[in-house]
């Protein structure tokens, strides 16, 4: 073999090798905590700053029946805004309001008091967490999730509604959240053929939410999105599809730009 060719063939080795290490240090990597006596887990994503500069964090939640692993390779949050601090987080078993009424999949709490608190407990034990660890923005923490993992986002907003910048529920409604709510930006995501998560049930949501931010008429349309100004600071945004119960990729760089977008006072 020529040495040329030994040479082609070694750097081409050490740029793969480099690629691929690269790669494994900005994946998500797996974290524990024990809540109440319980394994909890998420798969995390630290920007390679994040103990020296002030970051942002995405706490990001799958619907019922999801994971942590798929929520992170299809959302991927971390790869649209690298320099944010992002938790993919995973349920347990937990009974359904509309399908899994056993509980033999993962999912969230549904409501304030529900499942003892334990994925509230859950997230104040990993927000702590990172604290420790990181120098998180305050002003920059947001959440974001489908379906089941959307409504735990209501629930969120309607408990730990002051940690948060905005927030970005997917296919979801909010019916036992909703009097315990105040004003937050919103971005909300629905299917107008969604066989879960009735429309209506989701419109619902979207106009009570509209009445606690204050908001004024729609402006027109941008990239799919309609939003509602508010006089208080706290617009809300949807994204509605012709869809049903799913999440559009096209959704995804759509959260990110809405979160940049806004921080706490």
């Amino acid at each position: 073999m020529k040495i040329s060719t030994v040479r082609r063939l070694s750097v081409f080795v050490f740029v793969v090798a480099v690629l691929c290490t690269t790669r494994a240090a900005d994946a998500p990597t797996r974290r524990e905590w024990i809540v109440d006596g319980v394994t909890r887990e998420a798969l995390v994503y630290v920007p390679p700053r994040a103990t020296t500069q002030l970051t942002p964090v995405i706490f990001a939640f799958h619907g019922h029946g999801g994971n942590m692993r798929n929520t992170a390779r299809n959302w991927a949050y971390h790869t649209l805004w690298p320099e944010a601090l992002v938790v993919y987080a995973q349920g347990l078993n937990t009974p359904g309001r509309l399908t899994d009424p056993e509980g033999k999949k993962p999912g969230w709490q549904h409501s304030v008091g529900a499942e003892g608190d334990r994925d509230l407990k859950f997230f104040d034990t990993m927000l702590a967490s990172l604290r420790k660890d990181c120098r998180i923005d305050t002003r920059r923490i947001y959440s974001t999730g489908h379906s089941n993992g959307g409504g735990f986002t209501y629930v969120l907003w309607a408990e730990r509604g002051e940690l948060f910048a905005a927030f970005a529920p997917c296919a979801a409604a909010a019916a036992q959240s909703l009097p315990r709510l105040k004003p937050k930006p919103v971005w909300h995501l629905a299917g107008e053929n969604d066989p879960l998560v009735k429309f209506a049930w989701q419109q619902e949501t979207i106009a009570a939410v509209r009445r606690v931010n204050q908001c004024g008429p729609a402006l027109p349309a941008e990239k799919g999105c309609v939003t509602y100004p508010s006089k208080i600071g706290a617009p809300v945004v949807t994204y509605i599809h012709a869809g049903g119960h799913e999440f559009p990729a096209a959704a995804r760089p759509l959260i990110i730009e809405f979160f940049k977008q806004h921080a706490k006072p």
